[in-house]
């Protein structure tokens, strides 16, 4: 398989990237319609890739749409106090995982980012009609 399938193949997939210790994100994967068709990514076990940031990225239009600011590194980094740029977003994201805002959907060519009751409902119309 070529490189430009395996992307295609990848970006088909729908997903979900996750952390298995965070009691919000079990909450949300128990609350799932059942028979999904999502990949489940605990993002601790198996890392994003450069890839699936980069298409991520393009889904949502940017890094810092996809940076957790609640993170406790953030805090202890004392980040809020400094400017970043969005190259800083991505670099902070693919070093640690605590930085990828949770959980991320990836479904049917759409991101839906974090863990709003606003985002929670788009993502189960669109799971509910897949």
């Amino acid at each position: 398989m070529n490189f430009l399938c395996k992307i295609l193949t990848a970006i088909q997939m729908n997903k979900i990237y996750y952390l298995a210790s965070c009691d919000t994100c079990r909450k949300i994967i128990k609350s799932l319609p059942k028979g999904n068709d999502l990949v489940f990514r605990d993002i601790k076990q198996n890392p994003i890739t450069e890839e699936e940031l980069e298409e991520m990225h393009q889904l949502s239009g940017s890094y810092e749409a996809l940076f957790s600011k609640k993170a406790v590194l953030y805090k202890s980094m004392d980040l809020k106090n400094k400017t970043l740029t969005e190259a800083d977003y991505k670099k902070l994201i693919l070093e640690h995982y605590t930085f990828l805002s949770r959980p991320v959907f990836v479904i049917n060519g759409g991101v839906y980012i974090g863990n709003s009751q606003q985002n929670m409902l788009q993502v189960m119309k669109v799971l509910n009609n897949v």
